[in-house]
């Protein structure tokens, strides 16, 4: 595979690219650029961090799962290119420096990359730009200070980068009807949309994906549609794009996005692709199953659209033929009634233990409808059914609610795992019926509301 990409400013034509080599690796066993270090080798811990740059605009990601012929016809910029051309430190650099933001070191590299990267895009919710970066000595204060001392500053000039583009490639489809005849010819390749999930694949699991088929380039496949009646979301829409969108329309889907990952992550994974890989706890699944979703699938030119909850057939297995892959899904325009519980051990960029999503109707005083979806209790994605059932012609009232948490046994069997035991997602999840039930009264609900 060839690929032409700019670096620090400077462009790279590479050939015979193998399509798992990951820019982590190429960065410091092939060029010597060795700021951007390795740490979890899984996207967690943000010590590889690198910007990105395309025709959607600059993004912070983890080099470590990025593989590089997702880099064709883009521009990336290293801690070493942070700083400019003759030597002059980046206005967070030297915040950094004045504030003692670093102690080690080990980590700085991939701060440096993220808060300049946010600072390039104005953003200045600190917290959640650095959530996935890692820092085991320095501690976060005088980070964030320095991301906050340096957010007035200009962007240096340097740091504009332009996409430089890049020839078509078979493996590289950059539309949707280009990606259906190449996996139709190759129905055996694997598909990488963000490489956030495949990438573990290769750097944990050091499996041989060949032939593979990247689409990043499928533009047609990243767009939110909204109109009066529906919305529809392209397979490549990424977490951050996605989180944007939701948090106009429905507030606490966004704001379980928030908590999904990292900002690197969250720029990288897709919505197909968090769905396609049938995670049971993934955490986007139960959201639109309680919306109502549903998911269209295309196979060369045929296509076919299904509800969401039906694609999960059992743990690992999902309803999706050789050469067939997600292309959107969709929902109808509804009144916000969605809340989203994501329940884990740490509040930031962890793995749900358990993830509710509630979608009820009341006219009357009496539950009209009701779609109720959990992840992490079942091995797919699962609607309550029995607990629905329990809900809908009855008062939206305590006694309904206590006697639709009886119903949970009925349901779901979940496991016992290091995230939680059976008992206690039961528990959680009986408790997040009521916790929907408070927040419709108005009780704040809510774990950042909760005080000394």
């Amino acid at each position: 595979m060839d690929i032409t990409f700019l670096l620090n400013g400077e462009t790279v034509a590479l050939s015979g690219v193998s399509p798992t080599t990951t820019l982590l690796d190429w960065l410091r066993e092939e060029r010597h650029l060795t700021g951007t270090k390795e740490g979890c080798n899984e996207g967690d811990c943000g010590a590889c961090t690198v910007m990105v740059t395309d025709a959607e605009g600059a993004r912070a990601l983890n080099a470590c799962i990025l593989f590089l012929p997702q880099l064709h016809g883009k521009a990336v910029r290293t801690v070493e290119g942070i700083a400019g051309p003759d030597g002059a430190l980046h206005p967070v650099q030297q915040a950094m420096i004045d504030l003692h933001g670093s102690q080690c070191g080990f980590c700085t590299p991939g701060f440096v990359v993220s808060m300049a990267t946010a600072h390039l895009n104005g953003a200045r919710d600190h917290d959640d730009q650095l959530a996935g970066n890692l820092c085991r000595c320095t501690g976060y204060a005088p980070i964030v200070r320095a991301a906050e001392a340096a957010a007035d500053a200009p962007v240096p000039d340097w740091m504009r980068d332009a996409a430089p583009g890049g020839a078509a490639q078979p493996f590289l489809p950059a539309s949707s009807d280009a990606l259906a005849a190449i996996y139709a010819a190759h129905p055996e390749a694997t598909l990488v949309a963000g490489a956030t999930d495949v990438g573990l694949w290769v750097t944990k699991q050091l499996r041989d994906l060949e032939p593979v088929i990247f689409l990043g380039r499928c533009a047609d496949l990243k767009r939110i549609e909204i109109s009066e009646e529906r919305v529809r979301i392209g397979a490549m829409v990424d977490m951050n794009a996605l989180w944007q969108a939701m948090r106009k329309l429905h507030p606490s889907y966004g704001e379980m996005i928030r908590r999904y990952a990292s900002v690197q992550v969250r720029g990288a994974a897709t919505v197909g692709g968090n769905i396609a890989n049938g995670s049971p706890i993934g955490d986007n699944p139960p959201a639109l199953i309680a919306l109502g979703a549903s998911l269209h699938l295309r196979k060369g030119d045929a296509r076919r659209e299904i509800a969401l909850e039906e694609f999960f057939l059992e743990y690992g297995k999902q309803d999706r033929s050789p050469g067939e892959f997600v292309e959107a899904v969709s929902f109808a325009r509804q009144p916000d009634r969605l809340r989203c519980y994501k329940l884990s051990k740490r509040f930031d960029q962890d793995i749900s233990a358990v993830c509710g999503c509630f979608n009820i109707a009341v006219e009357d005083g009496t539950v009209t409808e009701a779609r109720i979806a959990f992840g992490g209790m079942a091995g797919i994605p699962k609607r309550a059914a029995h607990v629905e059932a329990a809900l809908v012609g009855r008062p939206w009232d305590a006694a309904t609610v206590a006697a639709a948490q009886a119903e949970f046994d009925a349901d779901f069997t979940p496991m016992s795992d290091m995230r939680a035991s059976a008992r206690y997602r039961q528990e959680t999840a009986r408790a997040m019926l009521m916790r929907c039930f408070e927040e419709d009264r108005g009780a704040p609900v809510s774990v950042l509301e909760v005080s000394a």
